[in-house]
């Protein structure tokens, strides 16, 4: 049957840089951990199964520079080893226990044990190197490697301050060049932030497309005549690929996508919660706070404390039904708006990668079944990328995007409310200074260059999108703001040594060995 719509997946791969070699166990790395272990090895092992069947599909995924420079750092490669063989140990324990007080979750407690036994052996496999994992899915045709932002900065707010805007562009695409050895031609806009303009950053980069928000083609102040159902060109010839909210939200949605099943496994009702203390002690937090251990066997089931046991059989063939049914809304939104759109829709589906396997259990069986699904002779949708379809040429409309992301209300609240707007002033004032240092000392060499090279660094991370989310979203607001202030502190040290010709030396040494990112940044960016 042929192919009457297209659908690009474009996953986002991203988690702020934390490094906190200074503690022997620092709880937020977790969060690298987590993903790691739930999300980019099950992913790899999926896509990898993809190209060995040689399905014709491909999807895109997008490595922020900070995670790759998280996935490539070796201390932390140590410490995930480590990680995963405590919770082997874990592992071994809970099959011995429900197999005799818990039978009914005793199926759960071995899946999980075989699951990171499987992460320990392919994460040796790949010489604990998940970046070349990645590389080789892309030599395999099964996806394409995009860049972000350097520290995922949320670009909208920074629209007045041009210097520190291209800082974030032009290092995010050279983190990839050099983690991937290949030029990008997708650039992942973070929280799909647009504001009129951006594109010109992109294009002196040799980008070809961005996605964007659904919002960016609706108020758009041009009539942009296939809405959300098609790409356009902005005015200088850099794709805008619209995020479809509808066929988005049937996975996206926390009250009504398909994540929410009560069939699917609860992501909160952890066992680190659950069983006594002399127990789990050695598996949660040095300060004997209760944590997430992975170990979770229990459906969401609803809204109460007695949460029925999870049923992997059951939640596997609701999966496959979850993507045919995702298929079948593709395509009946396909034959409802092609005589609109005169040409075939094109669906952008953006999401966080990490969605998928780590907060979704189910997520990545059912991303492989709808890829496979897709390719049956009866489905007559397309899963291609960006890049592959303006290689066919598309007659595309021009038109001006429109301030927009996909935060709450379609703007930029998410990051700037009451409980975040109060860092803006500060972190405007450094990216200010941190141009007043580079044109008062341009072209500075050894310990000089060192130490404003490290200034740079802390203005970058104090723009990382994540800290101003976390705080909006009360998830960890302590940690964001004690990491914005330090960061700023940080560049504070630098300004006040140089105002007087200055380098403070120990202190610059150990910023160094702190923060590993950007090894060859040039503090010159920031100039104007």
């Amino acid at each position: 049957m042929p192919k009457t719509n297209y659908v690009a997946f474009i996953l986002n791969a991203h988690l702020p840089y934390v490094r906190h070699l200074e503690y022997p166990r620092f709880l937020e790395e977790d969060w690298l951990y987590e993903a790691i272990s739930e999300t980019y090895l099950p992913m790899i092992r999926m896509l990898n199964r993809i190209a060995d069947d040689q399905l014709p599909v491909r999807l895109v995924i997008s490595v922020s520079p900070t995670l790759a420079t998280m996935l490539g750092d070796e201390p932390l490669q140590e410490r995930f080893l480590a990680y995963l063989q405590k919770h082997i140990e874990l592992g071994q324990k809970e099959v011995q226990r429900t197999a005799s007080e818990q039978r009914e979750y005793a199926e759960m407690a071995q899946e999980y044990l075989n699951r990171y036994q499987s992460d320990l052996e392919d994460f040796e496999a790949c010489g604990r190197n998940i970046l070349e994992s990645f590389r080789r899915l892309e030599e395999r045709g099964v996806v394409q490697l995009i860049t972000t932002a350097a520290t995922h900065a949320y670009l909208p707010l920074y629209q007045e301050f041009p210097a520190a805007i291209n800082a974030q562009v032009d290092l995010g695409i050279k983190s990839h060049l050099e983690n991937f050895g290949r030029m990008t031609r997708g650039f992942w806009l973070p929280e799909c932030g647009y504001f009129p303009g951006l594109e010109r950053y992109l294009k002196v980069k040799g980008v070809q497309w961005f996605q964007c928000s659904s919002q960016s083609m609706l108020l758009s102040p041009d009539r942009v005549d296939a809405g959300n159902l098609r790409p356009i060109r902005c005015p200088n010839g850099v794709a805008a690929f619209p995020r479809d909210y509808e066929l988005t939200s049937l996975v996206w949605s926390n009250t009504e996508g398909y994540p929410c099943d009560p069939r699917y496994r609860e992501f909160y009702r952890d066992i680190g919660y659950d069983l006594p203390m002399d127990y789990i002690r050695d598996y949660i937090d040095a300060s004997g706070q209760r944590i997430f251990t992975g170990y979770k066997y229990c459906a969401i089931t609803g809204m109460t404390n007695e949460k029925a046991p999870y049923v992997p059989s059951v939640a596997r063939d609701l999966v496959k039904v979850h993507a045919s049914n995702f298929l079948y809304n593709v395509q009946d939104k396909a034959r409802r708006t092609s005589k609109l759109v005169g040409e075939k829709p094109f669906f952008t589906l953006a999401f966080d990668c990490e969605l998928f396997g780590h907060w979704w259990y189910e997520g990545i069986d059912w991303l492989e079944q709808v890829l496979r699904q897709s390719c049956t002779d009866a489905c007559t949708t397309e899963m291609t990328t960006p890049s592959l379809f303006l290689e066919t040429k598309p007659n595309l409309q021009t038109a001006r995007p429109a301030y927009s992301s996909w935060g709450v209300g379609g703007f930029s609240s998410t990051w700037l409310d009451g409980s975040n707007q109060w860092i803006y002033r500060h972190v405007f004032e450094a990216i200010k200074r941190m141009g007043e240092l580079a044109e008062r000392f341009p072209d500075q060499t050894s310990l000089k260059r060192r130490f404003l090279n490290q200034a740079a660094r802390e203005v970058l991370l104090s723009m990382a999108s994540d800290w101003p989310f976390i705080m909006y979203s009360k998830s960890d607001a302590a940690y964001a703001k004690k990491r914005f202030e330090g960061h700023l502190e940080n560049f504070n040290v630098v300004y006040s040594n140089m105002c007087k010709n200055a380098v403070n030396t120990e202190w610059l040494v150990k910023a160094e060995r702190k923060d590993l990112i950007f090894k060859d940044i040039n503090y010159n960016i920031f100039r104007g």
